[in-house]
């Protein structure tokens, strides 16, 4: 297979994290006899520097003529007091309303070697595993008018929550259908008990519903669904919702694993190219200093060779590569317990190279 994979590698430690993940891609497509060339862009921070833009114009051509893309991350205070439509920020959801990229998946998997790296107690979070499915191009993140007016005691903020039926539509029957490979279960989190926008959310998930005889499903608000991630998170298979509670829920949920570096996402269009990213910041006190934890990045690449290339069995290894990297005790810092020797990043890429070329294909 030959393909052309556009890389983003953003701003903080996201050249660092992205140039990890590519090592591994280089391994694999060696293994599987694959091709992939890689294309360069610029987003984010990085691009404004570069371009006073962060989302230039060659950035989404390159993303365009790709069959997928890698995104590093984007953002950091030294952008921090840029007008609004110039930072870091802007640029990654312009790229996400450009492409279309409307599902974002993130897969909550407890590792069993990593049950002690989580602030639960290991009861709670053992076999813990399933998928937040989150609505990406809707909601209150894009809805219009978003404006300030008046000053003083009297100034006025507006920010505007919409969604149209087809916008729900479609992201609910990617949670179904992904429900159909996994355990057959959808809870649907909304807050229907106050917002319009999620009675109309409930109202399309009954009617969609009825086309996945196969699979049951609940409606949760989302304020009682936030208490059961940490209550019961064993509980959910798949959980789809809205924009911001999306946004919110999973880096809830991402604390179950004990770090934000090791849960990857894939945000998939409908139009062309997907987009694959951990989905940690840029943690830019760690830039350059050799400590970030590569694997949610590696682990996003796994998705991207599942669901954009449709080579499960590569995926398959590089799943058990980083599992077995988990296991044999090699943990950036985000992971290590007191008193552990504590891995680089090129030491943990190091040992993901090492387990695949132990697996065997």
């Amino acid at each position: 297979m030959k393909k052309t994979i556009a890389v983003l590698p953003g701003d903080g430690i996201g050249p660092e994290v992205v140039g990890s993940a590519l090592r591994v891609l280089d391994q694999l497509a060696e293994q599987f006899n694959h091709q992939f060339d890689y294309t360069f862009a610029d987003i984010g921070g990085c691009a404004v520097d570069q371009h006073e833009n962060p989302l230039p114009d060659q950035t989404l051509d390159v993303c365009r003529q790709s069959d997928a893309i890698i995104l590093g991350a984007v953002g950091g205070p030294k952008w921090d007091q840029l007008a609004p439509e110039m930072r870091p920020e802007k640029g990654l959801l312009k790229l996400r309303k450009e492409l279309q990229l409307f599902a974002n998946l993130r897969p909550v998997t407890c590792f069993e070697s990593l049950l002690d790296a989580s602030p639960l107690k290991p009861e709670r979070i053992k076999g813990v595993d399933f998928i937040i499915v989150r609505e990406l191009t809707g909601g209150i993140y894009f809805g219009e008018p978003r404006e300030r007016k008046g000053e003083g005691s009297d100034e006025l903020a507006i920010d505007t929550l919409t969604y149209t039926r087809h916008e729900i539509e479609r992201i609910v029957r990617k949670g179904f259908e992904l429900a159909q490979v996994r355990r057959g279960k959808v809870t649907s989190v909304d807050k229907a008990n106050v917002l319009e926008s999620s009675r109309l959310w409930r109202e399309v998930v009954e009617r969609v519903a009825a086309d996945y005889p196969d699979v049951s499903y609940e409606h949760m608000l989302v304020d009682n669904a936030a208490m059961q991630l940490i209550r019961q998170p064993a509980y959910f298979d798949v959980v789809v919702t809205e924009n911001m509670f999306g946004d919110i829920l999973s880096d809830e949920a991402s604390m179950l694993t004990g770090s934000l570096g090791m849960l990857p996402s894939a945000s998939l269009s409908a139009v062309g190219p997907s987009l694959y990213e951990p989905i940690h910041g840029s943690a830019p006190d760690i830039a350059g200093t050799n400590k970030a934890n590569p694997l949610a990045t590696i682990s996003s690449v796994a998705m991207l060779l599942k669901y954009e290339f449709g080579l499960e069995e590569e995926a398959r290894v590089l799943d058990e590569a980083v599992s077995a990297v988990l296991e044999s005790g090699v943990r950036t810092a985000d992971l290590a317990k007191e008193g552990e020797a504590q891995a680089s990043t090129d030491e943990v890429t190091d040992e993901v190279i090492k387990q695949l070329n132990h697996i065997r294909v």
